[in-house]
């Protein structure tokens, strides 16, 4: 059985939707103190309690239940990893249970493995995660884009394979800790035993020692390389969104979960069009006798055609007209934003004679008188 539990998480605690905290808190202490390995020895056990304790993990955590409840077991797994899951999840109420703390929880379920009744093992640590910015057009934004991106990161060393030690050669097992990378040392006090687990000082934890380092990455097994990913900018994408390649990140120095990749998308403005949301606005500008009359216009479109716009007679400075469907993809998949038409009405600065006559002769028709202004205003 994968630890990733396949049935409902309501259904692994005995618990229906409407339950309170404090009834998943008491459902999973029951199951846990029945399917604890250390108190059940069938040969299922330790897959149940791996399954109800990532049950209670997630329904424990409200904003964890709330997605879970909002998008199911399916999209749940596609906003959480494993790790994600359990980091975060408050295991302190059950310490009688566990036998130790919330450190000795996550390694039971992530690394090193515990053996029970034996002592938990060395932890294994998940790579770094990273932040990669990267910046499209708007062209790029409407059609969506695969970007080959150069990502400096972590990983294995390609000259021993990530082991650390020199060709030819093989970390052999701590004598000091058996390659458990932990050390106990036990005190007792007239009835009283203690016992104190702390990281093996002779191969710090590690469980192995190497005798010949490799001379590439001087026995660390790590070296940092570029590497070329490409990654799939969908349409639509907001500025400042960004895009998780999981186990594109560091390597784990120990073994682990590598980390993710976050490509954080940065939208460059565009000398024609503006952004807002999945629509778009254009200003254009007509003269007085256009708006006056209505014209055609020749508007031209994210896809590089051009579409007639219909200006009607008597059309006020400001107006917006509405293009519909030829704004951008919306992120979700489904429909177009709009284009917003704004139209700008110039009024010019300067009449030469003649066009001073026909003004003037316009405003008599109108009945708007014209009044030769007395003084000079200065416009600032």
């Amino acid at each position: 059985m994968s630890m990733a539990s396949k049935r409902d998480y309501y259904q692994v605690l005995g618990v229906d939707k409407n339950s309170t905290q404090d009834q998943i808190k008491d459902a999973y202490r029951k199951l846990a103190m029945q399917y604890h390995p250390d108190r059940n020895k069938a040969p299922d056990a330790e897959d149940k309690f791996k399954e109800i304790s990532e049950a209670y993990a997630v329904l424990s955590d409200p904003e964890k239940r709330r997605t879970y409840d909002e998008l199911g077991q399916a999209g749940f797994r596609q906003q959480y990893t494993q790790e994600d899951i359990f980091r975060g999840a408050d295991f302190s109420d059950f310490e009688t249970i566990f036998g130790g703390g919330i450190g000795d929880v996550f390694d039971f379920f992530f690394g090193g493995g515990r053996g029970f009744g034996g002592g938990f093992g060395r932890r294994t640590v998940r790579g770094n995660d990273l932040l990669f910015e990267v910046e499209v057009s708007l062209e790029d934004v409407y059609n969506g884009i695969e970007k080959e991106i150069e990502v400096p990161r972590t990983e294995k060393c390609s000259n021993c394979g990530g082991s650390g030690a020199s060709p030819g050669s093989s970390p052999i097992t701590c004598p000091r800790c058996g390659g458990r990378g932990q050390v106990q040392r036990v005190q007792s006090s007239g009835f009283a035993r203690f016992v104190q687990i702390t990281p093996c000082p002779n191969c710090k934890g590690s469980g192995t020692i190497i005798e010949n380092p490799c001379r590439e990455c001087r026995g660390s097994g790590l070296a940092k390389r570029k590497r070329k990913i490409v990654v799939r900018i969908p349409p639509g994408i907001e500025d400042g969104s960004q895009l998780r390649l999981r186990g594109e990140g560091d390597v784990s120095p120990n073994g682990g979960e590598p980390g993710d990749l976050y490509v954080e998308v940065h939208v460059s403005p565009h000398p024609v069009f503006k952004r807002e949301g999945a629509n778009l606005t254009h200003e254009v500008e007509i003269g007085i006798a256009q708006a006056a009359l209505g014209t055609e216009l020749s508007i031209p479109l994210m896809d590089g055609s051009n579409a007639t716009v219909t200006v009607n007679p008597g059309t006020q400075p400001g107006t917006t007209l509405r293009l519909k469907g030829k704004g951008l993809p919306k992120i979700s998949g489904f429909g177009r934003g709009d284009l917003l038409l704004k139209i700008n009405v110039a009024i010019p600065e300067k009449l030469n004679q003649r066009q001073r006559q026909l003004m003037e002769e316009l405003a008599k028709e109108l009945g708007q008188p014209i009044k030769p202004a007395s003084r000079k205003f200065i416009h600032f």
